[in-house]
């Protein structure tokens, strides 16, 4: 059975990128990233999203991105609410970390490398996320390109490093009809910016607000708990 490494938000996303991975015959595992990001329940969440889904093994590496700044999820600084969706998708947001998926994706190759795994899955979405650089199509290929140049397992020829983003170009509303038929238990998943203490979802980020659209289109009940409307 391949080896995989998957980037484990604890987001629907990624959670939908591991049952694809596992469904396609991969033995995965799985590698979140504590960065310092305020919604940290997410991390939790990755926990739960291994387990069911059956990952060969689960890691966590911390790298504080918050000492960098520069983001409404690593600094104090408000994160937008109550946007529609044409705004969402118009510039880069100020939820954008300074190159968080370069950190992760590096992080992640490096654990491929030792584990003897040519395969890499990512959640990134260009459809809902056009915004941010790092979740665009030839961003993935040229990191793929880096990562067959800068390891030792790429020269040798041990290894060809294969960058895999199978949500690439879905819609929010496909990508969790897609996961419900592999099985994904999206009550698990955490997909809040700004979540309360208890955990409880705002409903009002970019990150809820097209979760929400996408589970309507979906014609399926988000089993997200959110903060009651006031």
């Amino acid at each position: 059975m391949p080896r995989a490494v998957v980037l484990l938000s604890g987001g629907l996303d990624s959670a939908t990128v591991a049952a694809i991975a596992r469904s396609q015959g991969f033995e995965w595992f799985g590698l979140s990233v504590d960065y310092g990001q305020r919604h940290r329940f997410e991390l939790e969440a990755s926990r739960k999203v291994a387990k069911a889904l059956g990952a060969r093994d689960h890691i966590q590496v911390d790298v504080d991105l918050s000492r960098i700044g520069g983001s409404a999820l690593t600094a104090d600084i408000a994160v937008p609410k109550d946007r529609d969706e044409s705004t969402i998708s118009t510039g880069i947001p100020v939820t954008y970390v300074p190159a968080r998926n370069t950190v992760l994706l590096s992080l992640a190759l490096g654990y491929a490398e030792v584990l003897g795994a040519g395969d890499l899955f990512v959640g990134v979405n260009a459809v809902d996320y056009s915004g941010y650089p790092d979740c665009r199509p030839e961003y993935l290929q040229q990191f793929e390109r880096l990562a067959n140049l800068a390891t030792k397992a790429g020269v040798e020829g041990t290894l060809k490093f294969k960058i895999h983003a199978p949500l690439v170009a879905m819609s929010k509303a496909e990508i969790i009809r897609t996961g419900t038929s592999l099985g994904v238990d999206y009550g698990l998943t955490h997909s809040c910016y700004d979540p309360d203490l208890e955990g409880r979802a705002c409903g009002r980020c970019d990150a809820c607000t097209l979760r929400l659209k996408g589970f309507a289109e979906a014609g399926l009940t988000d089993p997200t708990v959110y903060i009651p409307a006031t």
